[in-house]
């Protein structure tokens, strides 16, 4: 997508424009989720040119889609970096697009800004994972839901990496915390058909069901959730991958009432928060909802700009190290990246789906948590590049 160009700032880019790759999924299941996210960058690269560029240059996007498929994805990663030459990356949703994306991004000596909340349990000097920790999540809404709902669980997923891997962290949580695990169904990214699995859970009793499906699979699964009887007083759903977006393609009448755990919800106060939606809504639409993801694909724009000024290059490597430096005021508040594994510092929330789909906080904690990418729950091990990267965590 080209960006409006600026006549009154002919003379500031000058030079040659700097190149970044966007990568999303623009069609198939995920591009629900993943478009918005890939606005948001682009909203966030036409601030940056609008106030100067970064280094006298302005920014160009290249856009690819990785069309909900993840051997796409690593082959658009080295499009991006082999061919088109892009100084950094921006994108990927699920985990199973960036493991895809891993490995080429290491060969290359790329940096991918990764904007969703993720199960952990990875440490690479090329990724910059600004969403959710397990500790950011998860495991304070495994917490929340045992000290409020009730200690039967019923997990539900998406069949790949991050509901697997998450599942692992909620399970080693309730035998740790006095929990019953009393179903785990999983469904192909796309499935469409959940009756099965919602008999299943309607007969086994659960006080909760804790779901990681992604994608537009939550739409017939809540739908046919509340077609089964089950309400939210019955048996809330507490999500970790359906944010405002979902719930509109969902619909708030099938979702009312029930949860979703992030760092972010449309509804926080602030100023900052409400200039970033007012934006968002302007340039995209009046009937724009915002989330976690998307808040979070704008914060790396920024963040990247502002550690490529402080590194006075656009290096990967060197950016990396200056983006440790950068303190941010952001619809979040003040964000910043932990040196030791390159995780973001988040506050974690817990919110209730309100009928008009925006989301009502009910619980947070209280003070920005520092990431922990290895669950204690499932590993001894713990990520910190200052003592030369994956290690054995001291406790």
């Amino acid at each position: 997508m080209a960006l409006p160009y600026l006549g009154g700032i002919e003379t500031v880019f000058a030079a040659e424009p700097i190149k970044v790759g966007i990568l999303h999924s623009l069609s198939g299941t995920m591009s629900i989720s993943e478009i918005p996210v890939k606005n948001a960058e682009l909203m966030a690269i036409e601030e940056i040119n609008n106030a100067g560029g970064v280094l006298g240059r302005k920014i160009q996007p290249v856009i690819v889609d990785g069309a909900s498929d993840w051997p796409t994805f690593a082959q658009k990663t080295k499009q991006l970096l082999v061919d088109n030459k892009v100084s950094t990356i921006f994108g990927c949703w699920t985990s199973a697009s960036r493991k895809a994306v891993k490995p080429v991004v290491e060969q290359y000596n790329g940096l991918l800004w990764y904007p969703v909340q993720y199960e952990g349990n990875e440490c690479s000097k090329n990724i910059m994972y600004t969403g959710a920790c397990p500790n950011q999540q998860i495991e304070p809404a495994v917490t929340w839901l045992l000290k409020n709902k009730g200690k039967k669980f019923f997990l539900v997923g998406s069949d790949y990496v991050f509901p697997r891997t998450a599942n692992a962290i909620i399970k080693g949580q309730l035998k740790a915390m006095g929990g019953q695990l009393v179903g785990e169904e999983y469904a192909p990214l796309g499935h469409m058909e959940f009756s099965t699995i919602v008999n299943k859970i309607k007969q086994s009793g659960a006080n909760v069901v804790f779901s990681t499906i992604n994608g537009d699979s939550n739409v017939p699964f809540y739908k046919q959730f509340a077609a089964a009887g089950l309400t939210p007083q019955r048996v809330p759903i507490m999500a970790v991958s359906v944010a405002e977006v979902e719930v509109q393609g969902i619909g708030a009448q099938y979702c009312k009432g029930h949860y979703a755990s992030w760092n972010y919800f449309e509804s926080l106060p602030g100023a900052k928060n409400a200039a970033f939606v007012q934006n968002f809504r302007k340039r995209y639409g009046a009937k724009q909802v915002l989330d976690d993801p998307i808040v979070h694909g704008y914060i790396n724009v920024h963040l990247w700009a502002e550690a490529v000024k402080r590194a006075k290059s656009f290096d990967p490597m060197k950016v990396r190290a200056a983006a440790f430096q950068v303190n941010m005021d952001s619809p979040l508040g003040m964000v910043r990246v932990d040196p030791r594994n390159q995780n973001m510092y988040q506050v974690a929330r817990i919110g209730e789906i309100q009928p008009s789909g925006m989301f009502k906080e009910v619980w947070n904690s209280g003070k920005i948590l520092a990431p922990e990418p290895y669950s204690r729950y499932i590993s001894k091990k713990t990520c910190d590049w200052t003592k030369g990267g994956l290690i054995a965590a001291a406790h």
